[in-house]
């Protein structure tokens, strides 16, 4: 059987292009740079989206380590991606979307080599994030609301 789970979030536009954004008891604030026509209070959407991905393989490092015998005594995860602002700005058809991640995993470990190589390729196989990002989902609009 199944173990379904369906997760919530709320995005409620402020001044400008501010964003508080919640899920379950929490908030986090989404904006853009000033250079991007912002107030620079927060992360922007896609910097969130990098921040989401290591932060989720570092979840997931933690979870599956003492599985595979690798000791983390440290874990630390570099992202980074390329955009052509084109697309998003509408000056032209590439797509307004990241065209390539890239990130890096720093650990310590005291862990043998082929261990940690073990434990990175299940790690990269078991990350949500990561799994969202790479394949195609099923993204649909469920209604419009329109309010007086």
């Amino acid at each position: 059987m199944a173990d379904v789970h369906t997760f919530k979030a709320t995005a409620h536009l402020q001044d400008g292009v501010r964003v508080k954004t919640t899920s379950r008891n929490f908030e986090l604030t989404i904006d853009e740079p000033k250079n991007l026509g912002g107030t620079d209070t927060g992360m922007n959407p896609v910097e969130a989206l990098l921040a989401s991905l290591g932060a989720c393989q570092s979840i997931v490092a933690r979870v599956y380590a003492s599985k595979f015998g690798v000791n983390l005594n440290d874990f630390h995860v570099e992202v980074e991606g390329d955009i052509d602002l084109d697309g998003f700005f509408d000056r032209s058809t590439v797509r307004p979307g990241y065209s390539d991640i890239r990130y890096t995993f720093r650990i310590k470990t005291d862990s043998p080599k082929e261990k940690v190589d073990d434990f990175i390729q299940f790690l990269e196989s078991k990350c949500p994030v990561g799994d969202t990002i790479a394949n195609p989902v099923n993204l649909r609009l469920e209604s419009v609301i329109i309010e007086n």
